[in-house]
């Protein structure tokens, strides 16, 4: 990406050899998101020119001496790098280390330096601690996930972030408990993954909302007992009705204002709203305050409060014993056709874009 809301472009570049702390991996699939678009669009600066991708999945290719966790050959993920030393991460919540935004968007490594270069030319990488849209990425030990499992990679790749994050706001975050209501706001890949992780958790209702009706119709199939079109209805007053009151708990995935603070409003008194989705910095929402006193919690997610060396795992044995197919949401791209997916995943054609470089 040379350019804000430019197109992706292919493109030759040299890259590191891994550091004594770092891994390099042969990337099989990435995943992409609307973080991806985020980045490409500058919602959130980031240096130019740049790789982009945060959801990689491969095959060790090379270890550096320090490496203990994984070996060249094994199978990885990629996800969310964390530094491992501060508050948040001594206390097993690495989803909001406070090294993060620096991790993630800082384009390079925590001493300044870059991976990749063309010629004299700098390309900032370390998108998230690995920058997948490529053939190999260089990523931390930290970052670096061994999995388990005869699921091919490239799939394996969707859930790195925004499966991650829905299945595990559920599971995780709201600890949903057997016989409670859900209402998913927005049931693109992070929300169909709630509404997968919400029928693990044995919930006795649990309604989709959105405007498409592929996606709603998807949701039921994956485990929604409800489905609201809110363009054509008054979604509270459906969930309401539905749960008779209210839900025990709601997430909102679009982080639009308005549709947030429907979510909110749907809650019953006691219930809980997770927010996902990421807004642009400087976005504001409005909600009455008798709605908050009516002892209503809202609650930030960020990654579904997972640790991943553990929750990739689980989700991984859910899939192979039928109860989350997340490959129901993917259609693969070669990595050539960048572009496409960018717009199908825009337009909500396609749910879940994952890209193979061959």
């Amino acid at each position: 990406m040379r350019q804000k809301h430019g197109p992706f472009a292919i493109e030759n570049l040299e890259l590191d050899d891994p550091r004594p702390d770092e891994v390099l991996v042969r990337i099989e699939g990435a995943g992409m998101c609307h973080t991806d678009l985020h980045a490409r669009d500058q919602y959130r600066p980031f240096p130019l020119p740049a790789v982009f991708g945060h959801e990689g999945a491969g095959f060790v290719e090379k270890i550096g001496s320090l490496i203990t966790k994984v070996r060249p050959r094994d199978k990885v993920v990629l996800v969310f790098p964390s530094c491992g030393q501060c508050a948040s991460c001594r206390i097993g919540k690495p989803a909001y280390c406070l090294e993060a935004n620096k991790l993630k968007h800082g384009g390079v490594r925590s001493d300044g330096s870059t991976t990749m270069r063309r010629g004299g030319e700098t390309v900032y990488g370390c998108f998230f601690g690995q920058s997948s849209f490529a053939t190999y990425a260089v990523a931390n030990e930290r970052n670096t996930i061994k999995v388990r499992t005869d699921t091919p990679a490239a799939t394996l790749a969707a859930l790195c972030c925004g499966m991650q994050t829905g299945a595990g706001a559920i599971l995780n975050t709201l600890a949903v408990k057997p016989g409670g209501t859900l209402a998913v706001f927005g049931v693109g890949s992070v929300g169909l993954s709630a509404v997968m992780a919400a029928r693990i958790a044995g919930c006795l209702k649990i309604i989709a909302v959105d405007i498409k009706e592929n996606r709603l119709n998807l949701a039921r199939e994956l485990g929604a007992t409800d489905a609201i079109d809110s363009s054509e209805a008054d979604c509270v007053e459906q969930i309401r009705k539905i749960t008779g009151g209210g839900a025990d708990y709601t997430v909102d995935t679009s982080a639009v204002p308005e549709i947030f603070r429907a979510a909110v409003e749907s809650l019953r008194p006691l219930g809980v709203c997770g927010l996902i989705g990421t807004a642009p910095p400087g976005t504001e929402v409005r909600l009455t305050m008798s709605t908050i006193q009516g002892g209503r919690t809202v609650r930030g997610v960020i990654q579904g409060d997972s640790v991943p060396d553990i929750f990739i795992q689980q989700l991984i044995d859910f899939h192979e014993q039928g109860r989350f197919p997340f490959d129901r949401l993917i259609t693969f791209y070669p990595l050539a056709e960048i572009n496409r997916a960018a717009v199908d995943a825009v337009k909500g054609s396609t749910i879940k874009p994952v890209m193979r470089p061959a």
